[in-house]
């Protein structure tokens, strides 16, 4: 099947493709985790070369999913995204929102020209508050047919351990996201296709933000009665903006919108809820980010949204609570009392 100047043949694709990871954090090496079972060579980008000495020396990431064993005759580690995406096939993003941005500085749209880009981030673009894919495309004038977003319910300390995931790979190419597909899939790991671009990057980005007011609540000892009509509310919530932003049939109750919702809002390795749950108790923002030592992806979203339904008149209950706290120090247990009333 040949698209866009590169031919994919999924039955020689570990031979011809050359694939870069863009990244060194815990999705990072969970991605590199999945494609070493299917590829002989990978490129991978890490911008601290500290890093790449300890993972060349201890086949592990010294700082995130440190269990995971690196195949380091399979890597090509590169520090920068211009080295890793020349001669590349294939380049996944897997990065904070919040670094997206920094770690392309320097490119041209002629860097991207006939390159393939998969986003695996779960935000949205600080200021410019656009999803990866349309950062992507609007900054280096890379056709939508060019792009694709990973997702589901899937903790990056979960595929370390091996335990059963499911993924979704989107894009407007089904070729391409089942070529895609197939370079992820292993024994533990499921994986479909959908063409869901839009609507996926915004869900998966704002159940973040969700996962912070499931956190917050939790701070401030809510129990679970109240949790669960919360993120019942919140999946309506997501229905009701994409009914606007990215109007398109879909079945959210599908594991990749709900499921990513409740395994954000309720897992124990949620870094949303986690965060979320220190503002309930108490912690400012920054002493919160900290102690966290890792990006929450929901703080950044939470503003981006707000901007997106103020410029589109979107009622958002829950996603303006959570801004109000985050960004305006408004009272968490004020602002969630004040939300009860709202939710049915």
């Amino acid at each position: 099947m040949c698209t866009f100047g590169i031919c994919f043949n999924i039955s020689i694709m570990p031979e011809k493709l050359k694939i870069c990871v863009i990244g060194e954090g815990s999705w990072a090496t969970a991605i590199i985790k999945l494609l070493q079972y299917n590829l002989k060579q990978i490129t991978w980008v890490i911008r601290d070369p500290d890093m790449i000495v300890q993972i060349k020396e201890n086949r592990h990431n010294p700082l995130f999913l440190s269990d995971v064993e690196i195949e380091t005759e399979k890597i090509s580690f590169v520090t920068t995204a211009k080295e890793g995406i020349k001669n590349s096939d294939i380049i996944f993003i897997v990065l904070p929102a919040a670094f997206v941005e920094l770690s392309l500085e320097g490119l041209s749209k002629n860097d991207f020209l006939n390159k393939v880009i998969f986003s695996a981030t779960k935000g949205l673009i600080p200021l410019q508050h656009k999803t990866v894919c349309n950062f992507i495309h609007d900054t280096f004038d890379v056709p939508f047919n060019q792009l694709g977003f990973i997702s589901g319910p899937s903790h990056a300390e979960e595929v370390a351990l091996e335990r059963l995931t499911y993924l979704t790979v989107f894009s407007i190419n089904n070729d391409t996201a089942e070529v895609v597909a197939e370079l992820l899939r292993c024994k533990f790991m499921k994986i479909k296709t959908s063409n869901d671009l839009v609507g996926s990057e915004y869900v998966s980005a704002i159940k973040n933000v969700m996962a912070i007011a499931t956190g917050v609540c939790h701070g401030l000892g809510y129990g679970d009665n109240f949790i669960s009509v919360l993120v019942s509310n919140s999946i309506r919530e997501i229905e009701y903006f994409l009914s606007i932003v990215a109007p398109k049939e879909r079945n959210l109750l599908d594991y990749v919108y709900l499921g990513d919702l409740m395994v954000t809002s309720y897992s124990q390795f949620s870094r949303n809820r986690t965060f979320g749950t220190m503002i309930g108790k108490g912690y400012t923002v920054k002493s919160a980010q900290l102690e966290m030592n890792m990006i929450a992806e929901g703080y950044y979203t939470a503003k981006g949204i707000k901007e997106i339904c103020k410029e589109l008149k979107i009622e958002m209950p829950i996603s303006r609570a959570v801004y109000n706290i985050l960004y305006e120090r408004y009272s968490p247990s004020v602002e969630m009392k004040l939300l009860t009333d709202k939710l049915n």
